[in-house]
């Protein structure tokens, strides 16, 4: 899923990220803004005319976030590391991709007038980084598969219990072994009985053979698949019933902790986007459960397909602001509390757990993916601006 440029290439990097360098140009900021297309498709300005996200925390579980990131800077909570080793702050494969959706999410420019930069869906929202997973190109990788296997189960309670009103999992197994964990599933379902919406990637897999993917899967996840800017469905974009919502995912503008901008594309960007949609709503709307919320989402939705909805958009394309609207209008009485959790009355959405799996065995989300995309959804990237950093190089 590389993008054509008839540009000079650079060396490629990582199996969640390919760089292809393109000139460096001085209009840096217009160059970036002009780009962030999503912005507009998702009509986030008549959102913004009733919240930015203030008082909303999102949890972004994945590779570690940036807290210096200028774009991010002030945004960024204290976190919690539940790998414990691997690569570091100021390593290359640190928090690459982590930050990437965090700036999606909740990025809010930097310089003057904080023109530029990349600017967030909920640029007000605040941003709770736990790290459950290492980049593709970390050596510790292999080791961490094999010792922290329950870390995305531990990061979802984890964050669930420190204030998270949203937890994005832009991350996913969509390999021919992939089942349900009944651990993360439970976590899943835990992290909704208090309160937060979870938001997971739908997978990349739809080159591939459509495969399943988890966490997308369990009940009552938002699962998010990708739309190009023309709202047409992402080739790469897994097709699935659990699909709920889609969200711009094709040359997505992302920040970096080189601090770099990079044009990127996967469902890993189309997670965040409704991560931080799902910000607005429970801002202007914060008594709405998990289950109103992704139903709210999906009644909302713009270019519904014909029969309502499909594997390949959901029930289309989220729309914050028609969200934000149409829940002042809900009724938010907390009835319904055999099945408000989920909205859904069967186990899985799956064939269910492998009971013989044992226990202690890493999860299958962390084992590599087929067809080289590892367990982050962000699938490809080219570099948009190479200018240099506000305050200092980070080492390299």
């Amino acid at each position: 899923m590389f993008r054509s440029f008839s540009r000079p290439f650079a060396a490629t990097f990582a199996a969640a990220l390919f760089l292809v360098t393109v000139p460096a140009t001085p209009a840096h900021a217009d160059v970036i803004r002009a780009q962030q297309w999503a912005l507009e498709a998702m009509h986030t300005d008549d959102a913004w005319r009733t919240t930015k996200g203030e008082g909303i925390t999102v949890a972004v579980l994945d590779t570690g976030v940036d807290p210096t990131h200028p774009d991010l800077a002030g945004q960024v909570l204290s976190g919690k590391d539940l790998i414990g080793f691997g690569a570091k702050s100021g390593d290359r494969a640190w928090a690459r991709h982590g930050t990437a959706m965090a700036g999606i999410i909740a990025g809010r420019g930097h310089g003057p007038g904080r023109e530029d930069g990349v600017l967030g869906i909920a640029p007000e929202a605040k941003i709770l980084p736990v790290r459950v997973i290492l980049e593709g190109t970390d050596p510790d990788r292999a080791k961490a598969r094999k010792s922290r296997g329950g870390s995305l189960a531990d990061g979802i309670r984890w964050a669930a219990d420190n204030g998270a009103d949203v937890i994005n999992l832009s991350l996913g197994d969509d390999s021919e072994s992939a089942h349900p964990e009944p651990g993360e599933d439970a976590a899943v379902q835990y992290a909704l009985s208090k309160g937060a919406a979870v938001v997971a990637s739908a997978g990349n897999g739809g080159e591939k053979g459509d495969r399943i993917s988890y966490p997308a899967a369990y009940p009552g996840v938002i699962a998010v698949t990708a739309v190009d800017r023309y709202g047409t469905h992402a080739a790469f974009s897994t097709r699935r019933w659990y699909a709920t919502v889609s969200a711009p995912g094709v040359d997505v503008v992302i920040a970096d902790p080189d601090r770099r901008y990079y044009e990127g594309w996967g469902t890993s960007a189309a997670s965040a986007f409704v991560s931080g949609a799902v910000a607005l709503v429970r801002a202007a709307h914060p008594d709405l459960r998990p289950a109103q919320i992704k139903k709210l989402l999906a009644d909302t939705a713009r270019d519904a397909p014909d029969n309502g909805r499909d594997d390949a958009t959901g029930y289309g394309i989220v729309d914050p602001a028609a969200a934000i609207e149409a829940g002042g209008k809900l009724n938010t009485a907390k009835a319904d509390t055999a099945n408000e959790a989920t909205g859904y009355t069967k186990q899985y959405f799956g064939r269910g757990p492998d009971n013989t799996r044992g226990a202690s065995e890493p999860a299958a989300w962390l084992a590599p993916l087929a067809g080289g995309l590892g367990a982050l959804l962000l699938a490809g990237a080219v570099v948009l601006w190479r200018g240099g950093p506000v305050t200092g190089r980070r080492p390299r």
